[in-house]
């Protein structure tokens, strides 16, 4: 069994079966439209605004490819070094915090 989207936000950490690589949002290209967020499911719940940008939480993205599709700009990438640069402590506050789209 998985665990919780809660739980993974606790721990901060992505669960270990998850095998496809978290993607990223290469911020220089992202036209900020937030198409990604409305496509990311909720039980992975990854995407945020995070002030002007929009970004991906690795520890919470399955790498389900779910928004692809959806950008017209094609600026979210595979992440595969996620585990050595992580995400930074400030991204956190949107998870489970007052403006969580996912909640």
């Amino acid at each position: 069994m998985t665990a919780s989207r809660d739980e993974r936000i606790a721990d901060r950490a992505r669960h270990p079966k998850w095998k496809n690589s978290p993607l990223r949002i290469e911020m220089l290209e992202c036209i900020n439209c937030d198409k990604c967020i409305a496509y990311c499911p909720p039980q992975f719940g990854a995407i945020f605004k995070h002030g002007i940008d929009v970004v991906i939480v690795p520890e919470l993205c399955s790498g389900c490819d779910k928004c692809l599709p959806v950008c017209p700009v094609d600026c979210i990438l595979p992440f595969p070094e996620w585990a050595t640069k992580g995400s930074p402590v400030e991204w956190w506050r949107e998870p489970g915090g007052a403006d969580d789209p996912y909640t």
